[in-house]
């Protein structure tokens, strides 16, 4: 499976005549049905809908077909719909003429001193009974699948390019990590002369009142205790441990997100205790290049669905 990132942007339009009329009738209504999808990361799955009040109808059905895709992310739906025509006016069908009229002698017989219905309030009502809400039903889940499907396009080609750079960054933690565990054995011998050598100048301090065998001794007991307290093997072999999981993880792909993050911080713990460890400036400056690439994969792993 593809990794996914959770940035992602999507939008189409459908532009359609009302179903009301011909195309090429007079007075024939037409209009743009623009939808679109935004999404940036999140810990959890965040949908917000933003529509006309004609097609609020539509967001249970449109919630349960991106919860269906989508697992991470705060999600925005936007929908707008703008109508046009090739006769700014309204044409009344009869049959809407005929019911506004008996709906016109109902209020008169009980409220004879009501106003008639004018030209203009024919023709708003004309207009809004073709309205957006009837012409667009068919046409929002539609739009909404085709949409969504090229979210999920562009948000995995953002994922793999998070991948490439992930793994970019996992060879250079390996290569550091392999400069890291000589330098260990070399800072040890080079202690235990130092240690050594302090002993021999001791001894000659004190005139002999100690053994040479027991100055040896002390001194490769100190060396011993000072080479455990830098050695970094067993940090450097988790670190390569989570190397592997996070280069598996992102070679599985799917829904990965939260596992690397846990994964980042848990190598970053083991950069931060070889740098506590260290006891040569190569050491340091190691530590502190593997910390940055680990910070650098920790932005990237928090846009990862």
């Amino acid at each position: 499976m593809p990794v996914y990132s959770m940035t992602g942007y999507a939008s189409l339009q459908n532009t359609t005549a009302s179903p009301s009329t011909a195309p090429d009738a007079k007075g024939a209504t037409s209009g743009h049905l623009g939808l679109e999808i935004r999404s940036v990361n999140s810990r959890f799955l965040d949908l917000s809908f933003r529509l006309p009040e004609e097609l609020r109808q539509h967001e249970p059905a449109l919630r349960e077909l991106l919860t269906g895709k989508l697992k991470r992310g705060k999600v925005e739906v936007r929908i707008a719909v703008e109508s046009g025509s090739a006769n700014t006016i309204p044409d009344p069908t009869p049959a809407l003429l005929q019911r506004l009229n008996t709906v016109q002698d109902n209020v008169l017989a009980w409220l004879p001193k009501a106003n008639a219905l004018s030209v203009s309030d024919i023709l708003k009502l004309a207009s809004s009974t073709q309205g957006a809400a009837r012409d667009w039903d068919e046409a929002v889940l539609p739009l909404a699948e085709k949409t969504l499907k090229d979210l999920l396009s562009a948000r995995q080609r953002e994922g793999g390019r998070l991948a490439s750079m992930l793994l970019e960054r996992i060879g250079q933690l390996r290569l550091l990590a392999q400069q890291a565990l000589p330098l260990v054995p070399q800072l040890v011998t080079q202690q235990r002369q130092r240690f050594l050598e302090r002993w021999k100048e001791a001894m000659a301090l004190t005139e002999g009142s100690a053994t040479p065998e027991s100055a040896q001794d002390r001194a490769l007991t100190e060396a011993t205790a000072f080479a455990i307290r830098i050695d970094v093997n067993e940090e450097i072999t988790r670190l390569n441990s989570h190397l592997d999981e996070v280069e598996r993880l992102i070679t599985k792909g799917g829904e990965v997100g939260k596992r690397l993050d846990f994964l980042i911080q848990e190598m970053h713990r083991e950069a931060n205790t070889m740098g506590s460890k260290s006891a040569a400036l190569e050491l340091t400056h190691i530590s502190v290049d593997m910390k940055v690439l680990i910070e650098q994969m920790r932005e990237q792993v928090q846009n990862i669905e």
